[in-house]
């Protein structure tokens, strides 16, 4: 799935995303794990100051979290860097 068709998965279903495929998202869209603690999972990427917090529920995705990983996406214009690529 490229970065295009994981936005729109995410964007069109975001209370039902596994836990795994956010993250697999985030990692796409150049974050990469800074750690985490228990149920939670931190990513962060180089030039975006804003943290991402994921937290794993019975292997579900909070859906506050999926919206936030989309407004990144959305506000540092991601998906135009793979376009540009």
């Amino acid at each position: 799935m490229d970065r295009r068709e994981t936005y729109e998965y995410l964007r069109h279903n975001p209370k039902n995303v596994r836990f795994e495929d956010l993250c697999r998202a985030a990692e796409a869209f150049g974050f990469h794990r800074k750690g985490g603690k228990g149920s939670h999972t931190v990513y962060v990427r180089d030039g975006i100051p804003d943290i991402l917090n994921f937290q794993n529920v019975h292997g579900k995705a909070k859906p506050y979290q999926v919206r936030q990983l989309l407004k990144i996406i959305e506000h540092y214009t991601l998906l135009e860097d793979e376009d540009a690529a």
